[in-house]
């Protein structure tokens, strides 16, 4: 009798057992196909589908495009050097060597690169008509009190561009004319004529 029993509990068990397994295996199966289903390829035999395609060229559309302003955008500053450093060497402007940090005081400061070396043209020929060891190519500091001098063009450049920024872009004074009602208030306006020929000839790289 006791070896029936025992017999009963044993299979009672391993019949527990086998359910269990039977559940985990429909569990198991069921999980995969809902997987799979969820993330399903847009790939069906080679192609692709025409919302899966829609969508990839979008993608690759805003990646491409995004790469291109890139791209545009560096040539774009490229320029503005090679302009730069054009426009100085055609003149023989001792500035030719800081072409470079010309460009990057005028991002610095947010005014187009232009202005310090039209200022520069107007007042000094490029550097080359200046006060004595004054390094100062713009006339600005220039008055019967004395002159306003630098060390070298580095520390010159720097400070006048802070100072059109600060005295003018910062104040309202976005044109030539409107800068030379203060930079150049006696002028007839021929100041402010040669400076706008001058940026159109650096624009244009003549």
């Amino acid at each position: 009798m006791k070896k029936d029993f025992n017999f009963v509990v044993r299979l009672v068990f391993v019949s527990v057992i086998g359910v269990n397994l039977v559940i985990l295996l429909l569990a198991e199966v069921w999980w995969w196909t809902k997987w799979r289903n969820v993330t399903k390829p847009t790939l069906v035999s080679g192609y692709q589908s025409q919302e899966g395609q829609i969508v990839a060229e979008k993608i690759s559309g805003n990646i491409f495009e995004k790469e291109a302003m890139i791209k545009e955008g560096l040539v774009a500053k490229d320029a503005r050097l090679g302009l730069i450093e054009g426009y100085l060497m055609k003149y023989h402007s001792p500035l030719l060597p800081y072409s470079k940090l010309i460009l990057e005081l005028s991002d610095t400061y947010n005014f187009e690169y232009y202005w310090i070396l039209a200022i520069a043209q107007q007042e000094s020929n490029l550097c080359k008509k200046i006060p004595p060891n004054s390094f100062n190519c713009w006339g600005y500091g220039i008055h019967k009190k004395g002159t306003l001098r630098f060390g070298n063009y580095e520390l010159a450049l720097k400070s006048f561009a802070e100072y059109l920024k600060r005295e003018y872009f910062n104040k309202g004074y976005m044109t030539a004319e409107e800068i030379m009602k203060k930079y150049c208030p006696s002028s007839n306006g021929s100041w402010a004529y040669g400076v706008n020929q001058f940026i159109r000839e650096i624009e244009m790289g003549v």
